[in-house]
């Protein structure tokens, strides 16, 4: 009877083993091996080529640029979902009316696909008079902005509309956290003479560590992975103005399926894997150090 029971246990897992092994962990094997060969899509042969699509990416300005682009929209998009949704999270965990609806109305543009999500901010910063927020500047007397026009302000405007998105999702899982916090913890701090500054930053922050260090390796993830907004807002998919908003993955994505160079392509998305990886690693790290202590 046990080892009836144990083999069932391994029919069992072996269904999602078989997933993982033909859908996730061949095609990355097939992309490290990608990475070092001259291959153009179309012709069956794959030549060996060593590292020199490493060194020819790292040579390429465009890569470059898009290596920083994607950058910029981790440092400018991670704190500002972080933030902002942590400080909706502190004022809907005070709602003692209708917080249902007030969390599906901000989880609601993370549920929208966000094809339709980008098109629809694409239009809103159109010039005047078919873009809503410039009507609104030229309403309060100041002067129309170019936003995706323009090579300084295209790419705020794409990390805008990613924070618009990912705050319901950070939002629910802050709530989550804070009402996992004890009461009594906040109730002991309030007899002892703490004030709301001290609750906050003694208290409800350091408790809540956990869940921003995920939420902060979760966006990291996924501003590092950026590509469905910039492809929808900037004209005809391109990352422009002047590459100005071109990411990692829409590098790869011209690479692969543009221009065809499939070993070009597989090594800087070889890059981008390890980046993601290392960040994972860090995560695991935080997350055993907090439970050890």
């Amino acid at each position: 009877m046990r080892h009836k029971k144990v083999l069932t246990a391994y029919l069992f897992l072996s269904i999602p083993l078989l997933f993982f092994a033909f859908i996730r962990f061949y095609p990355m094997i097939s992309a490290f091996y990608m990475s070092f060969t001259n291959w153009n899509i179309i012709s069956p042969v794959r030549k060996l080529v060593g590292l020199s699509n490493y060194v020819g990416i790292f040579k390429d300005p465009v890569f470059m640029i898009s290596l920083f682009n994607t950058l910029k929209y981790v440092l400018y998009g991670v704190p500002s979902v972080i933030v902002l949704s942590l400080a909706l999270a502190l004022l809907l965990n005070n709602v003692t009316k209708f917080q249902s609806f007030y969390r599906l109305i901000y989880v609601m543009p993370y549920i929208t696909p966000i094809v339709a999500t980008s098109w629809v901010w694409r239009w809103m910063y159109q010039k005047p008079p078919t873009g809503v927020i410039n009507n609104f500047l030229s309403f309060l007397g100041l002067p129309a902005r170019n936003f995706l026009m323009s090579t300084t302000e295209a790419l705020p405007s794409i990390v805008a509309t990613t924070v618009w998105v990912e705050i319901g999702y950070c939002v629910i899982i802050f709530l989550a956290g804070l009402q996992n916090i004890p009461k009594e913890y906040l109730e002991a701090a309030r007899v002892d003479g703490a004030n709301r500054r001290q609750l906050l930053f003694k208290i409800t922050i350091p408790l809540l560590n956990p869940v921003i260090v995920f939420l902060s390796v979760m966006e990291t993830i996924m501003f590092l992975r950026i590509f469905t907004q910039v492809y929808n807002m900037t004209d005809q998919g391109s990352g422009g103005p002047l590459n100005s908003t071109l990411p990692l993955v829409l590098y790869i994505y011209q690479k692969a399926f543009k221009s065809f160079d499939m070993g070009t392509a597989a090594a800087a998305t070889v890059v981008l894997f390890l980046m993601i990886l290392s960040i994972t690693v860090l995560q695991l790290k935080v997350l055993n150090r907090r439970v050890q202590y």
